[in-house]
C-alpha cells in the first residue's frame, strides 16, 4: 500500500511535468481520478448551470462513483504512464 501511495504522488509530479497539454477529455479523467483516488467518492450538490467547468469536473468524478480509492490511484499512475 505504501508503495501505491509514493507511486501515486510521483505519478501526480509527474502530471505537471508532461512534454504536451493533454486533451479537455483527458484532463477531466485525470482530475476525477486524483480525486477518486485522494478524497473517494464525491460529496455535494452537482453545480449550476452558470459552472459549466465545475460541472463537467463534478461529472466526470461521479461517474467514478463506487470506485475504490486504490483503484483509482493505479489508474490514474496507468494513465500518467501513458502520457510520459
Amino acid at each position: 500500500m505504501a508503495d501505491l501511495v509514493a507511486a501515486f504522488d510521483a505519478a501526480v509530479a509527474n502530471s505537471k511535468n508532461l512534454s504536451e497539454r493533454p486533451d479537455n477529455g483527458t484532463l477531466l479523467k485525470l482530475y476525477a481520478l486524483y480525486k477518486q483516488g485522494s478524497s473517494g467518492d464525491i460529496e455535494g450538490d452537482k453545480p449550476g448551470f452558470s459552472d459549466m467547468v465545475g460541472r463537467a469536473k463534478w461529472d466526470a468524478w461521479n461517474k467514478l462513483k463506487g470506485t475504490d480509492t486504490d483503484e483509482a490511484k493505479q489508474q490514474y499512475i496507468d494513465l500518467i504512464s501513458e502520457l510520459s
